[in-house]
């Protein structure tokens, strides 16, 4: 948002949870690491959602507290071809409520699972009741493994499941968690295993190219291209590409894809830069070219050794870095690619920085630094506990669909998101561009939805 608006009265602006000062309860695996010390026990710095800019902060940090604000309403949800669950009982009259997190604690994403189990305790420690009890079972990161991790959660009476990660993990455990009417709060970006009470938190392909198309066309860009993997995430890409081009009043021109496997990835690129039908055909490479390239916007969803390759060979093919954008996703979150010339100046969606930044310090603080670029989908973790353990505080609060899509939204340590009815999610998103010295933000986060 910007400019400068008054802060809102006092009475429309929601309500901060403070912490209980005594713990709630982690019912331990033995793959799991001790939970947060007690330096560690205090609120998250997460402000919560408002539909104005909030007020400068209270000297104590806050924890995620977005669960009410007056903001519109969102579209209409598609008609489900699932029985619709059952109504959610209030929480608050509950002794006791089970929070079952679902990840995988064995097997070779044992790494990433225990962070995550890790950021869930620290949420826990920081935001949940003594009434509120995580249960971290272990997926072994396989769909055999989350369905008999979601039996097994179900068994023990919870109430509501964080997980699992992978997409068939999360196909596995639905249907169980839809025959108990339990909701399930998964972290994969696969929309296809979405709905009727299963969400994700994860940050799907939508909300990413969306955000960094509008800022494009706030550029003055108009003709878009785009450059995808030819597998499911670059046709899910594809998909939100076209969406969001047309949304915002833009042209697509061009659409290629490439073979993620492919070692020459010169065929693609002149197809998306019309290299042959501008002069630049086979044996005429250091000819001048007799136009431009179709395009003043390119989008490259992909990261490591591809992207490069292909942002170099696109520059060969006359796209100019200094006329025509280079788009990407967050993928592009690596401050390794400012030492590639090709990209410097391109522009990527990414989560608001300072309070991911906090979140990391935390959990540093209580579990030793967070492993190599896994920060991302730990924090994803830390949120969906935050949001169950806020729920069953509140004096109405419940896991209900109406509950959990609250319009409004939610403010989380990677930004403010809201689930929707499909069981996707929205998130809002900064803009960082490539620079020779590292990304910088060129567009904040909104703080609150329009």
């Amino acid at each position: 948002m910007s400019g400068t608006k008054a802060s809102p009265p006092e009475s429309a602006r929601p309500a901060v949870v403070a912490p209980q000062q005594s713990a709630p309860r982690v019912v331990q695996s033995p793959a799991l690491s001790n939970p947060p010390t007690a330096a560690s026990q205090r609120p998250a710095v997460i402000p919560p959602v408002a539909a104005e800019p909030l007020p400068p902060p209270p000297a104590q940090n806050q924890g995620l507290g977005g669960e009410l604000a007056s903001l519109p309403p969102v579209s209409a949800p598609t008609p489900s071809l699932f029985p619709p669950i059952a109504p959610a009982a209030r929480l608050i009259d509950k002794e006791e409520v089970r929070a079952a997190l679902l990840v995988p604690l064995s097997g070779p994403q044992a790494v990433l699972g225990q962070a995550m189990s890790n950021a869930a305790q620290l949420a826990l420690f920081e935001l949940a009741d003594p009434r509120f009890n995580l249960i971290p079972i272990d997926t072994k990161g396989t769909a055999e493994g989350a369905a008999a991790a979601a039996a097994q959660a179900l068994a023990q009476g919870a109430d509501i499941l964080l997980g699992p990660l992978f997409s068939p993990e999360v196909k596995a455990a639905a249907p169980l968690a839809r025959d108990h009417g339990v909701p399930l709060l998964a972290f994969t970006t696969d929309r296809n295993a979405l709905g009727n009470g299963v969400y994700t938190l994860g940050f799907l392909p939508g909300s990413q190219v969306a955000r960094v198309i509008a800022h494009a066309r706030a550029q003055g860009k108009e003709r878009f291209a785009l450059l995808a993997r030819s597998d499911d995430y670059g046709r899910a890409i594809a998909d939100s590409f076209r969406a969001a081009v047309a949304a915002q009043g833009g042209q697509v021109v061009k659409v290629e894809f490439y073979d993620p496997q492919a070692a020459d990835l010169t065929p693609a690129v002149r197809r998306v830069t019309d290299a042959d039908s501008r002069g630049r055909g086979k044996g005429k490479e250091t000819n001048q070219a007799t136009g431009p390239v179709p395009f003043d916007a390119l989008m490259i969803p992909d990261d490591g050794s591809r992207l490069r390759q292909l942002a170099s060979l696109a520059t060969y093919y006359d796209v100019n870095p200094d006329r025509i954008a280079f788009l990407g996703t967050l993928l592009w979150d690596d401050p390794r690619l400012s030492n590639e010339p090709s990209l410097q100046g391109g522009f990527y969606p990414a989560a608001p920085t300072n309070a991911h930044q906090e979140f990391e310090a935390r959990y540093g603080k209580a579990f030793g630094p967070l492993p190599g670029r896994i920060g991302g989908t730990a924090s994803i973790a830390y949120d969906a506990t935050a949001l169950a353990a806020i729920l069953a505080r509140q004096p109405q609060g419940d896991y209900s669909a109406q509950s959990l899509t609250n319009p409004a939204g939610f403010a989380g340590v990677d930004g403010v998101f809201r689930l929707t009815a499909d069981g996707t999610s929205e998130r809002g998103l900064a803009v960082r561009q490539i620079t020779a010295t590292g990304p910088r933000e060129v567009s904040p986060a909104p703080a609150a939805f329009q």
